[in-house]
């Protein structure tokens, strides 16, 4: 197995087209995206746009647990704590601008971009895959932006997707963290099939298989994945979000961000979904949720670039303001999982302090 942090192929096709393919390669960290590996896959990507005998990009991820797990929030926490060397801008700037410029590079690439999010994908896991042309879901896919327990926000475009998720289930499910299985991910417009995750191999077979050249490259992918798709129809979960959808729009329908949250509060007990999804909310960085909230109704008519270009700046402020250094430290560095948020809740809250992030 290659060292490297991510594995470059390219599978030839029955006419000799190409498949290229990107395979996210460090198991052990949950593919967590690093600035290197960003620095890796978007020349690639360009180069694959530009070449004719390319047909189709096809995106996975080493080992069984994890597409992606987010990014590596422990190389952000050394830029936001670590005495930067020299001028310039920090890791952490570097990290952001990187990622969402390789996030959108996916979300407008020409030819089709197969993401097969198998395990565990959150945050910039979901920034890889929320782009791609054809998003596969697999039996063990769990999806989430938990961004509010570590006093980030759901970051990676999520100011354009959650919004695109029918009634308000992209802010129930960007304040709350909640983990969406495969039927939920399809159900929110996050993926597109669902197939078994045993059928990979004979998927990249047919793929292989087909004929390419003068061919629509986006039919050829959905009518292989359609295939599978419907081989794996008896394995396909209930969608619990889908299933609370009414109450999900209900808990969130409110005038204030503290009256949201205390409306979705009152479903923390009991031992459902429902009450599972909103406990996060107790700990969440109250910064962090009303950064959400204000940030997805600012991004309402915003195109994918407008969005990506305010997200830059919401970044950048919070990788210097002190609340996501402290959520990493407490969850990930020290592990105490106490963090000392500046604001203990929403109420005692100083709406310049919130409105300093949006600034440039």
């Amino acid at each position: 197995m290659s060292n490297q942090p991510i594995v470059f192929e390219e599978w030839t096709a029955a006419d000799g087209a190409l498949i290229a393919v990107a395979r996210l390669n460090t198991p052990k960290a949950l593919n967590s995206l690093s600035l290197e590996m960003i620095r890796m896959l978007t020349p690639q990507l360009k180069r694959w746009a530009d070449d004719d005998r390319v047909s189709a990009v096809w995106i996975e991820a080493e080992g069984e647990k994890a597409f992606c797990a987010g990014g590596d929030i422990v190389a952000l926490y050394r830029s936001m704590t670590e005495p930067q060397s020299g001028g310039g801008t920090s890791e952490g700037a570097a990290f952001f601008t990187e990622e969402y410029e390789m996030d959108y590079l996916i979300h407008s690439f020409p030819k089709p971009v197969v993401c097969w999010g198998h395990g565990i994908v959150m945050g910039g896991g979901i920034g890889i895959m929320a782009g791609a042309s054809h998003r596969v879901v697999t039996e063990t896919s769990m999806l989430a932006m938990p961004e509010s327990s570590i006093g980030l926000y759901p970051d990676v475009a999520a100011g354009w997707f959650l919004n695109r998720a029918p009634g308000r289930t992209g802010l129930f499910l960007g304040l709350t963290g909640a983990r969406m299985n495969a039927a939920d991910a399809m159900f929110v417009g996050l993926a597109d099939r669902f197939i078994r995750h045993e059928l990979k191999a004979a998927v990249v077979a047919d793929l292989t298989a087909r004929n390419w050249r003068g061919e629509d490259a986006f039919a050829v992918v959905s009518s292989v994945l359609r295939q599978h798709e419907n081989q794996s129809a008896d394995a396909f979960p209930e969608s619990p979000v889908r299933e609370h959808f009414d109450e999900i729009n209900r808990v969130t329908d409110a005038d204030s961000l503290a009256d949201i949250v205390a409306q979705m509060m009152e479903l923390t007990s009991g031992d459902g979904w429902l009450s599972k999804a909103t406990r996060a909310l107790k700990t969440a960085s109250p910064t962090s949720l009303a950064l959400c909230w204000k940030h997805l109704r600012n991004c309402r008519q915003d195109s994918l670039r407008e969005v990506l270009a305010k997200e830059l700046t919401l970044s950048c402020n919070c990788l210097d303001k002190g609340e996501f250094a402290e959520g990493v430290r407490a969850l990930l560095i020290d592990k105490d999982k106490q963090p000392r948020w500046r604001y203990a809740s929403l109420t005692e809250m100083d709406s310049e302090w919130i409105d300093s992030f949006f600034e440039n």
